[in-house]
């Protein structure tokens, strides 16, 4: 009888530790709902939130002439997978019903970059090819902007590619080869799968890769292309900051050799995909293309790439700052009010655990904050960006999971941002002292990263090793290792992933709640 009432005790403690737990939690949740200046202050938060972030948004306008009228600028073209695009290049294509494919060799790659002027009045430009130039050959389901493709290249200095639907880039074997060396080109279809080929002399041949274009036509478009981003030069600004230009560039492919099998009936067609069209009708910076003796030249301008510039959706979250710092003063109150009124001991006679008493409180603190954070970030980020797209701005489009992980992300980083706060409150113990010091950890490092304040390396580095490296989980366009951009905090590019800023942020929140218990621990000794 006695081992059976042993037995039972034993399993009841657990379930009474938990009880405690939450008895510990609904008490802090109580004190924080009975001190009114608590809760209007954390209403605040999310109120300043919202009213800052819309009149950002509001004030934000954009347009794009089109003569003597200015009209909102265009959406980006988008991609299958719902992504913004660049679709810009020029095209010599037929059509291929069915299955077959296209074999080239590209006999030498060669292009123009404008550089700065060296006089005034006179354009400067010089021979060669920017990284990222392309010439090669391409299946593409239409001629429309953002269309599903598969195109084989060679590139400027990153070696012949294998490249589809702009997001995917795979390496061929010959990636030391020179764009002035030939090289023999091969993308053949069969049903919705596409193979890419290259080869040194046009009988051994090697696979680069394969891409699967769900619900490819029968009928689809087949040929040569060429295109050149722009040249990016990032220089140093006035205030330490970085400052990003690019400036125009064109790339030439040579081909012959060409070979098509499969039903390709009908003449050669040129196409300059994407050319910008100025108000007098005249075609800004077109390419071209000629034909002679089966030796084709094609020149083009441009990009096929995912579009990473432009308005993007996360803009109006800007406003969290302010909002943000009224929850470190809330934070810190939480904690400090409680020792400025001789409470703690109070506090701790109803939970001498120190640990646990932490514990509920920054939970309790921290779901009250993201309680109130969710629905602020959600409202500021929806409405904002409509109103920027009714301002006339092409705000850059992204799915629907990113939207999520950008609101639930930012009430998230509200929320560890409140418990870090509260942690170094208990810590210091003085209220002022306490909120200086989390906005200097928390709000100080991410305004000076992303203003020309800092060398990008030096902004990089404060968001890799400061509780600011929470803001990463507003970014909300990736960085593509085949796009050349300017990846920058100023840019609104973090050097962390979402996950891994909030759980820098996380670590910084736990470490100091650590530091608090062993204080509190050490001075009750």
């Amino acid at each position: 009888m006695s081992a059976v009432s042993h037995r039972s005790s034993h399993r009841s403690e657990p379930q009474a530790g938990r009880g405690d737990f939450g008895r510990l939690l609904r008490a802090e949740w109580t004190k924080f709902r009975t001190v009114r200046g608590w809760m209007v202050a954390m209403t605040a938060a999310a109120l300043v939130t919202v009213l800052l972030g819309l009149l950002s948004a509001s004030g934000d306008h954009a347009s794009c002439g089109s003569g003597p009228i200015e009209v909102a600028c265009p959406p980006p073209p988008v991609g299958p997978g719902g992504e913004a695009v660049d679709d810009k290049f020029y095209f010599v294509h037929r059509p291929l019903a069915g299955d077959g494919g296209i074999t080239v060799r590209l006999t030498s790659m060669t292009g123009q970059i404008r550089k700065p002027d060296v006089t005034p009045g006179q354009r400067n430009v010089v021979p060669g090819l920017v990284p990222w130039a392309k010439a090669g050959v391409m299946i593409k389901e239409s001629t429309r902007q953002g269309s599903a493709y598969a195109a084989v290249m060679m590139t400027g200095e990153h070696g012949v590619r294998m490249q589809h639907n702009f997001t995917h880039d795979v390496a061929g074997r010959a990636g030391g080869v020179s764009p002035q060396s030939p090289r023999w080109l091969r993308l053949t279809r069969s049903g919705d799968t596409l193979t890419g080929y290259e080869s040194a002399d046009g009988t051994n041949w090697t696979p680069i890769g394969t891409a699967t274009l769900a619900g490819l036509p029968q009928t689809i478009q087949m040929g040569l292309f060429a295109t050149s981003p722009g040249d990016l030069t990032v220089t140093q600004g006035d205030l330490g900051g970085s400052v990003a230009a690019s400036r125009f560039t064109e790339a030439t492919g040579e081909f012959d050799q060409v070979k098509l099998q499969g039903n390709t009936s009908g003449a050669w067609r040129n196409d300059d995909i994407g050319v910008t069209v100025a108000p007098d009708g005249a075609e800004h910076h077109p390419g071209r293309a000629s034909e002679s003796g089966g030796t084709f030249s094609v020149t083009g301008v441009g990009d096929i790439a995912p579009a990473i510039e432009g308005p993007t959706p996360e803009r109006p979250l800007s406003s969290a700052l302010t909002g943000l710092v009224l929850v470190i003063v809330v934070a810190v109150m939480f904690i400090t009010a409680e020792y400025r009124h001789g409470l703690i001991r109070i506090t701790l006679l109803a939970g001498p655990r120190r640990g646990r008493m932490l514990a509920a409180k920054a939970l309790a603190l921290g779901l009250v904050t993201f309680a109130a954070a969710l629905p602020a970030t959600a409202i500021t980020f929806t409405a904002g960006g409509r109103i920027l797209r009714d301002n006339g701005n092409a705000v850059l489009p992204v799915s629907l999971l990113t939207q999520v992980r950008i609101v639930v992300g930012m009430a998230t980083l509200f929320a560890l941002a409140a418990v870090l706060s509260l942690a170094l409150g208990a810590l210091l113990r003085r209220g002022v002292t306490a909120v200086i010091t989390a906005t200097a950890l928390i709000v100080v490092p991410h305004v000076l990263a992303t203003t020309s304040v800092l060398p990008d390396s030096a902004a990089q580095w404060l968001l890799r090793l400061t509780p600011a490296a929470g803001f990463a989980t507003q970014q909300s366009i990736p960085q593509y290792a085949h796009v050349l951009g300017h990846y920058a905090p100023i840019a609104g590019f973090y050097p962390l992933p979402s996950w891994a800023g909030l759980t820098v942020l996380a670590g910084y929140a736990a470490l100091a709640l650590g530091l608090a218990v062993l204080q509190l621990r050490r001075r009750d000794a």
